[in-house]
């Protein structure tokens, strides 16, 4: 039920098909297709159930945190926090800034999580996973064990196989080619 409805609120608020290639992807690429997964993620019903389908998705690996490169990751995390908390399972969210912080402790990674922590790198929608990847790195470096990468949409161009190029599994609610 909460996957159609996801689907049904991705394909009407989302995604954006053209009859060219006119819009630019964050890997520099462009695409017939864009999906604005924020339009759903910011919205308190879709937020919900992103959190209720990814915290599915994710707590069979029994993960200590949940988190990715800020920004599309960020009420993902948040979303499956509240939704493990209520499930009794408590799983804590982290962010990974794009740089460490020129400041303070300098950290890249914030969060409650300690070395040693299994953690779900999450991202809204993976195209060549290079934001996911970025993700992975600084969790690796911090000492993290990545359980895999968890997506909302696989626009199934490459990202699949460079997550498992480092070695990890890519899990999504939704393919591309499931939507349009």
């Amino acid at each position: 039920m909460e996957r159609e409805r996801l689907k049904e609120l991705i394909k009407g608020r989302s995604l954006r098909v053209a009859d060219e290639p006119v819009f630019k992807l964050s890997s520099g690429k462009l695409s017939r297709y864009y999906i604005d997964l924020k339009q759903i993620t910011f919205d308190p019903e879709g937020a919900y159930i992103v959190g209720k389908l990814m915290y599915e998705l994710v707590r069979e690996f029994n993960p200590d945190g949940v988190g990715g490169l800020t920004l599309g990751a960020d009420p993902i995390a948040y979303s499956v926090s509240f939704v493990s908390y209520m499930d009794g399972n408590p799983i804590k969210p982290f962010v990974v800034r794009k740089e460490p912080k020129g400041h303070g402790m300098g950290r890249q990674i914030e969060g409650l999580l300690k070395e040693g922590s299994r953690v779900a790198v999450v991202e809204d929608v993976v195209t060549t996973a290079g934001s996911s990847l970025k993700a992975v790195k600084a969790c690796r470096e911090a000492g993290f064990e990545v359980i895999g990468v968890f997506t909302i949409v696989d626009r199934e161009e490459g990202g699949r196989e460079n997550v498992e190029k480092e070695g990890l599994a890519l899990y999504s609610l939704f393919k591309l080619s499931e939507l349009l």
